[in-house]
């Protein structure tokens, strides 16, 4: 069935969001048609369940159907259920011979397609939106798009002492979303926020957990980083000309110290350099080349290496990731992102777009950049055939991490080294410890420099704890948050993986159910009883090293 087709029967079986008729109870509530989101809601499904999900944009599938085709998990057999039955799906696409339209499979030069492996790691943006659209009509979920959630409004059950439990959600009309169960699959916990469940935003002090690669990182942030000095002034030289745009005037604390900082955000781009499908960069409304000064003076200072991370995907694509020291992440400009309301988000990613928007046109066009780069950028261009409604452009802001619960297990540096096994596993991390940079300031020398980034990989999969997807104990007693986990800011720069949140999307939903036919709350389902089914289904709970 042509993905046209799809999309319009999606729009069909998910109903109408203006719809004034009365919303009926639904067992299961899902906040969020992200990876999480459907993966849980196709687990919910298979359940027997009556599921709902509830989507901001017109658009399902997060990230993964945003752009981030070139899947970061570390190790790839530690995915299982339905998380690998996504990737397998990839697998059977591009098996088939018609699926390679503008190269021949045998001349893919990218990674993640080995003949002999059971599931595929790298696509496009439109194939993997067809896969979760395909999901949703074979399962009978019903997805009802351009819903925003009234961020202030809830209802809570009557209680007698108890812990709260969430009845209702209401979208911004006034529409009231019943349910039994909930589950928060947002990027940004905006779910359990509203649920008044104990989160946090920002980055914990090294002390706060016994961690070393927490707070403030000034000497171990090398990658991305300017390797030429680079003069921060309006006018070079000048310090009461004021700092350039982007550079914070405070300088950060102390190194491992906390802060209320998040890494930063980008749009990961699909581009191609196949003619036939290829699309100019386009200046942006507003262009101001002066938003691109640090560009120009770190190229004339001489780093001449292309600040792009471009993977290649099947048919002549890419997905592109922010790289070295003035590239695609609009490095500061995020950090009220994750708790602002609906119009402070638009402003925020409107400006993330003509940002990024207007770096790609400048590195293709702008005198000002050595000519090797231009011609080298020129080859590129955004896919016609790809967000064919947004000019090209991805639907999702990359929200490499908002909220993060606080529940009574936090994940930290300590379980993703292996220090400290989790007792009531749902699934596995496996990806290294990954932050980006979080701001730009001035050094001792008068010099640009970024803070934040820290990579640090070389350690075996390990648990996540059922623990730390539910709140705690006496907080929401019917809500499960598969994306927004508890961790610390840098155990959750290995947590946050799309395939991960799939497997804990499954986890989510499987103990959603089994907590209403057992008639408790989430914090008291026994694990056992958890860990067989989830095994039943397919989820690889404990790693054997290979």
């Amino acid at each position: 069935m042509l993905l046209a087709g799809l999309l319009a029967l999606a729009s069909v079986a998910s109903g109408c969001a203006s719809d004034p008729r009365p919303q009926a109870t639904h067992d299961v509530v899902i906040w969020r048609a992200t990876s999480a989101g459907l993966a849980a809601a196709v687990q919910a499904a298979r359940s027997g369940k009556s599921v709902l999900v509830l989507e901001a944009s017109p658009w399902i599938g997060g990230l993964s159907a945003s752009g981030l085709g070139a899947t970061d998990v570390g190790n790839k057999d530690a995915i299982g259920g339905i998380a690998r039955d996504f990737y397998r799906a990839v697998r059977e696409w591009y098996a088939r011979d018609e699926a390679w339209v503008a190269e021949r499979r045998e001349d893919f030069r990218g990674r993640g397609h080995r003949e002999s492996a059971d599931a595929a790691w790298t696509f496009e943006p439109k194939v993997a939106t067809r896969i979760f659209e395909e999901w949703a009509l074979r399962e009978g979920i019903e997805v009802r798009r351009s819903v925003r959630l009234d961020l202030q409004r809830i209802e809570f059950a009557p209680t007698w002492g108890q812990a709260q439990r969430i009845a209702a959600l209401f979208d911004e009309h006034g529409r009231r979303y019943e349910g039994r169960m909930f589950i928060d699959a947002s990027y940004e916990g905006d779910l359990l926020a509203l649920a008044k469940v104990s989160y946090v935003v920002g980055r914990e002090a090294n002390s706060d957990f016994g961690e070393t690669l927490n707070g403030v990182q000034k000497e171990l942030g090398v990658a991305h980083q300017f390797v030429r000095d680079v003069d921060p002034y309006r006018v070079s030289g000048d310090a009461s000309s004021g700092l350039l745009p982007g550079i914070e005037a405070e300088i950060p604390g102390p190194e491992g110290a906390a802060d209320h900082k998040v890494q930063a955000y980008c749009y990961r781009i699909c581009a191609t350099d196949h003619e036939a499908t290829r699309l100019p960069w386009r200046k942006p409304e507003g262009y101001d080349e002066t938003a691109y000064e640090l560009l120009f003076r770190n190229f004339e200072a001489g780093d001449l290496r292309r600040p792009w991370h471009p993977v290649l995907m099947p048919n002549r694509k890419t997905d592109s990731n922010n790289n070295f020291a003035v590239s695609t992440d609009f490095i500061g400009q995020n950090w009220s992102y994750a708790e602002a309301g609906w119009a402070e988000r638009e402003r925020i990613e409107a400006a993330h777009r003509s940002w990024q928007q207007g770096l790609l046109w400048t590195l293709a066009e702008h005198p000002r950049v050595p000519l090797e780069v231009r011609n080298d950028f020129q080859r590129w261009g955004l896919c016609r055939d790809e967000f064919t409604d947004n000019g090209g452009w991805p639907y999702q802001l990359y929200v490499r991490e908002g909220r993060r619960m606080r529940s009574d297990v936090v994940l930290t540096e300590g379980h993703v080294r292996g220090e400290r096994p989790v007792e009531d596993p749902v699934g596995l991390g496996a990806y290294g410890m990954d932050s980006h940079h979080v701001q730009r300031y001035v050094d001792a020398d008068g010099h640009v420099r970024n803070e934040g980034d820290v990579q640090v990989r070389g350690f075996d999969p390990y648990g996540i704890s059922y623990r730390a997807i539910v709140p705690s104990r006496g907080q929401a007693s019917n809500l499960l948050v598969p994306v927004a986990v508890s961790a610390t800011h840098i155990a959750y720069g290995s947590i946050r993986m799309e395939p991960v949140f799939m497997v804990l999307g499954q986890a989510a939903a499987t103990a959603a159910c089994m907590s209403l036919d057992r008639g408790v709350a989430v914090q008291d389902l026994g694990y056992n009883e958890l860990r067989e089914q989830l095994l039943r289904d397919g989820m690889i709970l404990e790693w054997k090293r290979r």
